[in-house]
């Protein structure tokens, strides 16, 4: 992601946004071991926000930065500098423009967890002028590399994916739908393979995210709001939610609506709006009830208390009413998406006679590819079926706990289409899939 957009032309300053305290810090100290020189700024240090207070040109600004931080100012180095929790000093992001401008030379990135700047109205954004892209809770992927588990890595990235390493692959996995992507618990899993000792990294992560809230927010009744909304995505996560009297309370929809819309911005959730059409474009209903996304499934099985429960069934696949498998495969969706609008999306066809929904649906080319997240047979598959029935191709996917495989399912309707059955631990690769997926169609 980092590398690409260092490799782009012309290539803007970067903003990169994630929620706090999910590596993004860690990710671009990490990225700039490949520069010859690098200046690191955080701003919520005085000596370096004060930096920015007094300076009459970007150049004097630039000579200032080098002197301060002794680094040799040489436009023939390949030169990265860093402004961490840049929200603590709104006009230093409307700065970012001149570095695009006037320094182009300089690698510049920004970062920070953008919660702060929700209530206040001085934030000024330098639109076409610099570039964004979202950083989530670790993937798979990324879990089994700080793991160390080179042959499961090998295994996962080879297509297609070959069955004798499924169970030690989906041992793997189930670790990882307990334990979540935050970068801290996955390297402190990775140090000592005991979740007990997690529990107080969990406990200091949820209580940043309520601090946050009391000491940003404009009133007391805008913090009681948030704090409810934030304590209650973790019951309400994978769900399709209502926004009036959301988590049990007495707030209208204006209200909760306002708190959750604030958390989704700071990049904790996401209201995830239904489709109703089986054709591009993908428009959301924006009338109809959200799922909620939450940002990461191991905070809610910490939350909820349901780590016992997961461990003793050796995973997620059943536990919570198999809510958890869904909405962890949406999160290995997503985090392989940078973009900062990037978003899930699922179907529902509602009648007064019978009602439907697919977990998820996902652009391929020019057609709409359903996935369904199940444990059961084919047969079981209704909404999949009514989807396909509509669709004007025959590919679909389910996301299940068994092996590889491509079947020929047929609709009430009469209608045979092609099913691409894929373990969960390879919901981060599907869009790796859906070419061979095709050519497998075609040469069948």
């Amino acid at each position: 992601m980092l590398l690409k957009w260092a490799e782009s032309n012309p290539r803007k300053p970067l903003i990169l946004r994630g929620a706090r305290q999910v590596g993004k810090t860690t990710a671009v100290k990490q990225f700039a071991k490949s520069f010859d020189s690098f200046i690191s700024l955080n701003l919520e240090k005085q000596e370096d926000a004060a930096l920015f207070n007094n300076y009459t040109t970007m150049e004097a600004l630039i000579t200032l930065l080098f002197f301060t931080k002794n680094i040799e100012k040489n436009n023939k180095k390949k030169i990265l500098i860093f402004i961490d929790e840049i929200q603590e000093r709104p006009a230093v992001i409307n700065l970012l423009r001149y570095f695009y401008e006037d320094m182009p030379h300089l690698y510049v990135i920004a970062a920070g967890s953008m919660l702060e700047t929700l209530f206040k109205n001085e934030v000024q954004f330098p639109v076409g002028r610099v570039t964004y892209l979202i950083l989530r809770p670790a993937s798979f992927e990324e879990f089994l590399h700080a793991q160390n588990a080179t042959n499961i890595l090998e295994a996962y990235h080879k297509m297609p994916f070959e069955n004798f390493a499924f169970e030690k692959t989906l041992a793997y996995f189930n670790t990882y739908a307990l334990i979540g992507g935050m970068p801290e618990i996955v390297h402190k899993y990775s140090t000592t393979n005991d979740v007990v000792v997690l529990h107080e990294i969990y406990e200091n992560l949820i209580n940043s995210y309520l601090n946050d809230v009391e000491k940003y927010a404009k009133s007391t009744i805008q913090v009681n709001h948030l704090r409810h909304a934030i304590k209650s995505c973790f019951a309400n996560a994978g769900k399709r939610i209502k926004l009036a009297q959301f988590g049990n309370s007495n707030y209208g929809s204006r209200e909760m609506g306002e708190a959750l819309h604030a958390i989704e911005k700071a990049m904790l959730l996401q209201l995830v709006y239904p489709l109703n059409s089986t054709v591009l474009p993908m428009q959301p209903v924006l009338k109809k009830a959200p799922k909620l996304q939450f940002f990461d499934t191991g905070l809610i099985n910490y939350s909820l208390g349901l780590h016992t429960q997961i461990l003793q069934q050796g995973g997620v696949n059943n536990v919570y009413n198999g809510l958890l498998v869904e909405h962890l495969v949406g999160q290995e969706i997503l985090a392989h998406q940078y973009n900062v609008l990037s978003s899930l999306n699922f179907w529902t066809r509602e009648k007064n006679t019978s009602n439907a929904e697919v977990d998820y649906v996902i652009k391929f080319e020019n057609i709409l590819i359903p996935i369904e997240v199940k444990a059961g047979k084919e047969g079981v598959l209704k909404s999949l079926h009514l989807f396909m029935d509509e669709a004007p191709h025959n590919m679909a996917i389910r996301l299940y706990k068994g092996v590889l495989n491509i079947t020929k399912p047929i609709t009430t309707n009469g209608k045979t289409y092609f099913l691409l059955n894929l373990p969960y631990f390879l919901a981060g690769k599907i869009e790796a899939y859906l070419p061979w997926f095709k050519a497998q169609i075609k040469n069948n």
